[in-house]
C-alpha cells in the first residue's frame, strides 16, 4: 500500500513551494480515486503487452513478473450469494473463474446464444460434472457484471465460488478540524471523534512502488484544478519519461 498522508503532503509541499496553489483534501480524494483507477486498470493493458515481447531472466527485472506481482494483491474469491442467479461479489473488477465447490469442478461460462445451443442437445446439455454459466450485466456497458445464472439448476445457495480481480477500495484522506480551523489528519483505523469523512483514511492499495507514480499524476491534475499549465506540463513530462523508459 501507499501511505495517502504521505501523497497528499508530497503534493501540498510541490504545490506550495512556490505560492502555486492549494488543493483541498476533498479534491485531493477525488484526484486520489481518479488516478488509482487509472493506474490499475493501466496494469492489464501492460500486460498484454508485455505477454509478446521476450522477458530477461533476472527475477528482479522481469517485467511480466512485477506486474503480476502488483495485480495479485488484487485476486481474491468470495461465495456468491443467491441462487440462479447468483449474486457476484459488489466489489468484483474482473471475474476469473467460477467453481462449483461441492466437487471443486470449474464452471465453464458461455453466453445465452451458446447455452440454448449446447442446452438442445442431451450430451452437452450442461450437469453436475459438467456446469455452464451466463453472466448477466448491470444495465451499463462499462460496468463489471452483477449475476450468473448457473446451469443445471440443481447448483444451489452457497455452492458456487467466485475467483477475482476486486476493484481497489478508494483512498481517503480523512481529518477533524484543529482549533485553529487546521486540517488534521485522521490515521487509518485509529478512532477518533468524528472524523471528516466519517468512514476515516483509507490508504492507496496500489503496490509501494507506484508512489512516485501517484504523486505525479495528480500534480497533473491539480494543475487542472489550480489552472496552472506549468505544473500540468512539468508533471505530464515526467510522467510520458518514465512510461518511455518502461517501454525499452
Amino acid at each position: 500500500m501507499v501511505n495517502v498522508d504521505t501523497v497528499y503532503k508530497t503534493v501540498l509541499y510541490i504545490l506550495n513551494k512556490e505560492q502555486r496553489g492549494y488543493i483541498t483534501p476533498d479534491e485531493f480524494n477525488k484526484l486520489g480515486t481518479q488516478v488509482q483507477r487509472e493506474i490499475f486498470e493501466q496494469y492489464f493493458e501492460e500486460l498484454n503487452q508485455q505477454l509478446r515481447i521476450p522477458q530477461t531472466d533476472n527475477e528482479y527485472a522481469n517485467r511480466i513478473k512485477n506486474l503480476e506481482e502488483k495485480i495479485d494483491v488484487f485476486k481474491t474469491n468470495q461465495t456468491c450469494t443467491g441462487a440462479n442467479p447468483f449474486i457476484l461479489p459488489s466489489n468484483l473488477h474482473r471475474l476469473g473463474t467460477l467453481i462449483y465447490n461441492v466437487n471443486s469442478k470449474e464452471i465453464q461460462g458461455v453466453n445465452r446464444n451458446e447455452y440454448f445451443l449446447i442446452n438442445k442437445s442431451p450430451l452437452t446439455a450442461p450437469t453436475i460434472s459438467n456446469p455452464l454459466y451466463v453472466l448477466e450485466g448491470t444495465g451499463t456497458p462499462s460496468a463489471a457484471p452483477s449475476s450468473a445464472t448457473v446451469f443445471p439448476a440443481s447448483i444451489t445457495t452457497n455452492q458456487v465460488d467466485a475467483y477475482y480481480i476486486k476493484a481497489p477500495e478508494n483512498p481517503i484522506w480523512a481529518y477533524t478540524v484543529g482549533s485553529l480551523g487546521q486540517y488534521e489528519f485522521a490515521d487509518p483505523g485509529v478512532i477518533i471523534p468524528v472524523p471528516i469523512p466519517a468512514t476515516g483514511s483509507i490508504n492507496f492499495e496500489l503496490h509501494p512502488s507506484e508512489q512516485t507514480n501517484i504523486i505525479l499524476n495528480i500534480l497533473m491534475y491539480s494543475g487542472v484544478v489550480i489552472r496552472d499549465p506549468q505544473i500540468v506540463q512539468t508533471a505530464a513530462t515526467m510522467i510520458q519519461q518514465d512510461e518511455a523508459l518502461e517501454k525499452q
